[in-house]
Parts: C-alpha cells; sequence; structure tokens
C-alpha cells in the first residue's frame, strides 16, 4: 500500500502552480496527507548603476508571497487539512531538492510553464530538474488550459 504523510507544493503563484495546488490539496485529502507550500525566491545581483526607480528586494518579494499563503492555507484548513508554507531564498531547483529531504516529503506535486526550445534552454526548467534529481515521486501540472482535467469539483 502506498502511504503519502506529506506533499511538497512548490509555489511560484502562476497558473501551473495554483493548479498543482489543487492537485495536491486533493491528493492529501484523500491521502490523509500534509501539504507544505514552498516558495523560492531566487537571488537578484544588485547592479552598481541605481539609477532604476525601483527593484523588489528579495524581502519584498518574500513579504508579498507569505500574503499570497495567507488565502491557501485558509483554504486548505478549512477543507480539514494540515497545512504550512515557507518561503526561502536561492536557487530554486536546489532548495526544492533540499526541502524535499529535509521535510522527508513523500511526493512533490508541482507546476511547469511548459516552455520549450530558446526559452528552455536560457531559463532552464525548475520542474526538469526536480523530476531527475528528486528521489520521490513528482507529479507535474500544466495549467487549466494546457492538459486534461481529471479532479473533477464535486
Amino acid at each position: 500500500m502506498i502511504t503519502i504523510k506529506s506533499i511538497l507544493c512548490p509555489m511560484d503563484f502562476s497558473e501551473a502552480s495554483k493548479n498543482a495546488y489543487r492537485y495536491a490539496c486533493e491528493f492529501a485529502k484523500s491521502m490523509g496527507a500534509k501539504v507544505l507550500l514552498l516558495n523560492v525566491i531566487e537571488p537578484r545581483p544588485i547592479a552598481a548603476d541605481m539609477t532604476l526607480n525601483y527593484i523588489p528586494l528579495e524581502e519584498d518579494l518574500a513579504a508579498a508571497a507569505k500574503e499570497d499563503f495567507v488565502p491557501m492555507i485558509e483554504q486548505c484548513k478549512n477543507a480539514g487539512l494540515d497545512v504550512s508554507a515557507d518561503v526561502m531564498i536561492g536557487v530554486p531547483a536546489e532548495v526544492i531538492l533540499q526541502q524535499s529531504v529535509d521535510l522527508d516529503v513523500n511526493l512533490v506535486i508541482m507546476g511547469s510553464h511548459g516552455k520549450t526550445g530558446l526559452s528552455r534552454l536560457l531559463m532552464g526548467s525548475v520542474a526538469e530538474a526536480i523530476v531527475r534529481k528528486a528521489h520521490v515521486p513528482v507529479l507535474i501540472v500544466k495549467a487549466h488550459d494546457q492538459e486534461k482535467e481529471f479532479i473533477s469539483e464535486d
């Protein structure tokens, strides 16, 4: 029998990651698992030329992410789920992989933007890195309009 006690759900608040959150909640409900939400903010190099009006600092982005997590946490708790959320600064794939080990998760459910070609080559794919290197199963979820839905709203 497969036992899932905790599900890591990395979030960048894109449509694909919001859809992955829905899947994580459904899996958690059916398995009695805890949902661990994670947002990773990639550090930005500080430019020597500070003539730009405003570039949000990691702390500002972390505060915004924490605010974005509030309704998601409430929704999970209202559904009777055990949920926690964290915001970390670092290289997304590395932080997600390390958290999957540190938190001893049984499953990672995350969104993918489905980039191909040059944009994927230049920007890389966090989802691909997680699938290749994770020591636990990984479920990749696309945005609503990119894949057939298998969670019903009943």
